[in-house]
This record gives structure tokens, C-alpha cells and sequence, in this order.
């Protein structure tokens, strides 16, 4: 038994190692940059690693990560990249688990293909997305060091590694979409599976590659997404039902997600990873109050079963102009309600709690400000994707 258990450890200290990220970043062709700004055109000295040992320097063109954190101000180091392809495929992977994917994503999904399967991925997501944020607070383990490690990203540098939840969202979301399809929708499994993998295989060694989590990390993160989904998926269909047809369901919608969101806010200092969850709150209390809306209306109801499966349209110029056509217009519409509701919440809630508002980054580090900001801002988007948006598209025609 002592045995076992220390083979376990060994295995999951080897996980952890940073080391090993840093191989993995330099086998796909990314070096620290080492002497800053000193050459001349943008140039900096690289040099390659392994095991600590330098193995050659040369002048390449210098980078930095592309999204700095606004909060905390952290710019990130310099690097160099050597394989363009790698680092433009992982940086694309990188963002389906980051917010601008998501408000286009799940928008587009309700408004252009299968709003019922859009609502049911959306109440795994945010399962999924809270549980990781809590996971992470308290089990407490620190991203990979750097160095070795180069940060491609520091948008996220202020939370907890384990779990990644990149992973578990570049899991859960592919999944459950494959598991609610499979039947309704009349296509190729394999298809659909081969798309999970790939989908899920990229997110997660984007964040290897990125050097924000460890392996250790990422296969936790994956893990406990299938996890989730094994306990979830099953009364899925019985939350969904609830949430529709259910007279106090907004209600009691709303209070859970808020208490959910204080009992976060408790775990820990402030990090990124609170805002986050309060967004992910906000953003399925309001798509679950919009679901249930649309239902009492009679609006983006679900299909009798002798309706099913769907049959994919042909594509054609018409069926993709429309499409993308209620795909920007709904967008405006949540950008500038997005905007408009934030621009109300940061100073009502410094007036309500007595906070100064005269440094808006750090009133926003307060709890008593992040949270009703968020929840309420991300509230209002969701409730705007789910009922708002397809409300308008139905009163111009455009359905």
C-alpha cells in the first residue's frame, strides 16, 4: 500500500513538474527572451534550454502575451516564437475557453441552430465552470513557475492551477453538446466525436503550451468535467424542466446563483477567478430567467418529437447571410446592453456599500462590487441572448 501511494506521488509530482512545461513549450518553438530591450530593431537574445542548460544564442524578433490583465496591470514577459502555426493554433484553442468565445458562441448557438440544446449546455457550463473556479480556491496549488516556464498569458496569472478550467470547459462544452445532438440531430457520430476530441485535445495543450497550468493541471481539469457530466447530464432534463415550467423558477434561479456567488467570494482573496464566477453566475441565471420567458410566451419552443431528428440545411448564401446577419445584430444589441447595464452597476454598488469609485480598478477588487457588477451586468447579457435578442428577431421578421 505505502508502495502504491508513493508511486502515485512520484507520478503526480512528475505531472506538476514545470519542467516539463518548459520542454513542451521550447519542442513547440517558444524561447524567453533574455536581454529585454537591449538590441537594437526589436531584437532580443534566445537561447534554447533543457534541464537548465543553455544550448545556443541568437537574435530573434521579440512578443509579448496579448491580453494584459486590466485589474492588476501585469504586462507579462518578452518571448520569441519560432513555429507561427503552433502559436497562432493554441492561441485560437486558448480562447474557447475565454469570455469572447462564449458571448459569441452560446448567442449564436441559441439564435441560429438549437436554442433547447443551447439553454442545457449553458446549465453544464456554468456547473462545470463553478465547480473548477471553487476547486481551485480551495485546493490553492500555484500555476507553473516561471521560469522555466515562459507565460504566453497573464490574464488569468492571479488564480489557482489546479484544476485547469480551460480543460474542464474545452470538455464539458464539446461533450455535452455531442451527447444532446446524438439523436436530435441527424449526422455522422464519428463526426461528432472526432470534432470533441479535436476541440478538446487543442483547449487543453493550449494551456500547457501557454504556461499557465501544469499537465497535472489539465488532466485533473479533464477528469472533473467528465466527472461533472456523469453526475449532471442524467438530471438534466429534469433541471431544464424545472427551470421552464416552474412558477417561482426565476426566483429561486436568481437566489441560488447569488448565494453560490457569495459562498465563492468567501473561498479566498481576490483573484481574477471571482469575477469570473460571478460572470458565469450572472450569465446562467439570466439564460435560464430568458428560457423560462420564452416558454410562458410561447416563444423558442422545443420541437414535438415527431419532429425529430433535424435534418442539417444545405448551406447556401442565403442560410449564411442570415445567420450572420442575426449573429451582429444580436451582438450589438448585447455588447451595448452589456455596457449600458455596467456603466449603472459600478457606481450604484461603491454608492450603496460606501466605497470610493474614484479608482474604478480597485473598487472593482472589492467584493461588494465585483459580484453585483458582474452577476447583475452578465445577468442582463444572458437574459438579453436568451429572450431580448430572439424577442426583437421575431418583431422585425427576422426568424
Amino acid at each position: 500500500m505505502g508502495g502504491g501511494g508513493s508511486g502515485w506521488r512520484r507520478l503526480c509530482d512528475s505531472l506538476q513538474d514545470p519542467w516539463k512545461v518548459a520542454r513542451f513549450q521550447q519542442m513547440c518553438g517558444v524561447e524567453r527572451c533574455l536581454s529585454g530591450g537591449n538590441q537594437p530593431n526589436g531584437k532580443c537574445t534566445v537561447s534554447g534550454h533543457r534541464n537548465g542548460t543553455v544550448q545556443g544564442e541568437h537574435a530573434e524578433s521579440k512578443m509579448k502575451p496579448q491580453r494584459r490583465n486590466s485589474l492588476t496591470g501585469e504586462m507579462g514577459q518578452e518571448f520569441v516564437i519560432r513555429n507561427p502555426v503552433l502559436y497562432y493554433i493554441f492561441s485560437l484553442a486558448t480562447e474557447l475557453g475565454n469570455e469572447l468565445f462564449y458571448i459569441s458562441f452560446f448567442p449564436f448557438w441559441i439564435w441560429n441552430v438549437d436554442p433547447g440544446v443551447g439553454r442545457k449546455v449553458v446549465v453544464i457550463w456554468v456547473w462545470v465552470m463553478y465547480l473548477g473556479q471553487c476547486t481551485k480556491d480551495l485546493i490553492r496549488w500555484p500555476r507553473p513557475a516561471s521560469p522555466p516556464v515562459i507565460k504566453l498569458e497573464v490574464f488569468y496569472n492571479t488564480e489557482y492551477g489546479m484544476p485547469s478550467t480551460h480543460a474542464m470547459s474545452g470538455t464539458a462544452i464539446p461533450i455535452s453538446i455531442l451527447l444532446l445532438t446524438h439523436g436530435r440531430w441527424q449526422y455522422p457520430f464519428m463526426y461528432g466525436l472526432l470534432l470533441a476530441f479535436v476541440w478538446c485535445s487543442l483547449v487543453c495543450l493550449s494551456r500547457v503550451y501557454m504556461g499557465m497550468h501544469s499537465i497535472l493541471d489539465v488532466i485533473a481539469g479533464l477528469l472533473y468535467a467528465i466527472l461533472i457530466l456523469i453526475v449532471f447530464h442524467p438530471a438534466l432534463e429534469l433541471i431544464d424542466n424545472f427551470n421552464l415550467t416552474y412558477k417561482y423558477a426565476p426566483l429561486i434561479i436568481i437566489s441560488l446563483h447569488l448565494a453560490m456567488g457569495i459562498f465563492s467570494f468567501t473561498l479566498d482573496t481576490w483573484s481574477t477567478s471571482r469575477g469570473d464566477t460571478a460572470q458565469i453566475l450572472g450569465s446562467g441565471a439570466g439564460i435560464a430567467c430568458g428560457s423560462h420567458v420564452n416558454y410562458r410566451l410561447g416563444l423558442l419552443l422545443d420541437p414535438t418529437p415527431d419532429k425529430l431528428p433535424f435534418i442539417p440545411p444545405s448551406f447556401s448564401v442565403t442560410l449564411m447571410g442570415k445567420a450572420t446577419l442575426k449573429f451582429c445584430f444580436g451582438v450589438v444589441i448585447l455588447l451595448v446592453l452589456r455596457a449600458t447595464i455596467k456603466k449603472i452597476s459600478i457606481p450604484l454598488a461603491c454608492k450603496v456599500f460606501g466605497i470610493p469609485c474614484d479608482d474604478i480598478r480597485k473598487a472593482r477588487q472589492r467584493m461588494e462590487v465585483e459580484l453585483p457588477y458582474r452577476y447583475i451586468t452578465y445577468g442582463f447579457v444572458g437574459f438579453g441572448a436568451m429572450f431580448i435578442v430572439p424577442y426583437m428577431f421575431t418583431w422585425i421578421g427576422l426568424h
